[in-house]
């Protein structure tokens, strides 16, 4: 690897998840003096991934990343290696893998360099698209027939069971028992949880104000990126 001793400088990159459609996406500044391991927390950060499981970098045929002991081990420390080592050409495109098990493939492709403006703080997140899915829910394809069953199975029998229950308790009389106004407890609360779960599930949102927030606080070293 060729090092290039020259000013810092920004990557455009576009970071692409792969195997879902519609597409999952996110176009992010980085400085060209961070390092490998930068470049995985900043994704982990963008796709709102915990870092619970192991990852690796895939360039130009040879693996990088952050080992940890009894797990993973990479030649070379990620720590090390800054972006700019590469010299990257514009297109260029390198593979990001998070989740053996889940195997989450993210494309990424060098779209240009810029020069840094000074007041501005990287990284940072530019645009995206849609929400991440959630740690451990499968892979790609269990996610796509969860987006599915959001898209085709609704949870109406549960809406029309709730709003018969609240027209109930509002037109309830003092001789009625607990038991008639609200009919079966368990039937009630499973369909508050399945409609819980049903308007927690966003896949459509991407909340890039917070995105870049804890991208900000990554930059400044401020522990609440983790937590955020």
């Amino acid at each position: 690897m060729v090092k290039i001793d020259k000013p810092p400088e920004i990557y455009q990159l576009h970071i692409m998840l792969l195997k879902i459609n519609p597409p999952i996406w996110r176009r992010i500044l980085v400085r060209s003096d961070s390092n490998v391991a930068d470049l995985h927390y900043t994704l982990q950060i963008a796709f709102d991934w915990s870092d619970f499981h192991l990852h690796r970098f895939l360039i130009r045929g040879k693996e990088y990343g952050i080992g940890r002991s009894g797990c993973t081990f990479f030649s070379t420390d990620a720590k090390t290696v800054c972006l700019a080592d590469f010299g990257f050409r514009r297109n260029e495109r390198f593979l990001y893998e998070y989740d053996f098990g889940d195997l989450w493939e993210h494309q990424i492709r060098v779209e240009g360099v810029q020069p840094i403006q000074p007041k501005k703080v990287y990284p940072v997140c530019i645009a995206g698209s849609r929400a991440a899915p959630t740690e451990d829910c499968g892979g790609p394809e269990a996610y796509m027939d969860r987006m599915d069953d959001h898209r085709l199975d609704p949870p109406f029998d549960e809406l029309l069971l709730i709003s018969e229950t609240l027209e109930r308790v509002l037109n309830a009389k003092e001789d009625q028992t607990v038991r008639e106004v609200l009919g079966d407890p368990e039937d009630f609360k499973e369909a508050v949880e399945r409609l819980e779960a049903y308007t927690q599930f966003r896949p459509d949102h991407l909340d890039r104000r917070k995105l870049n927030r804890r991208l900000k606080f990554y930059a400044e070293g401020n522990e609440k990126w983790m937590c955020e």
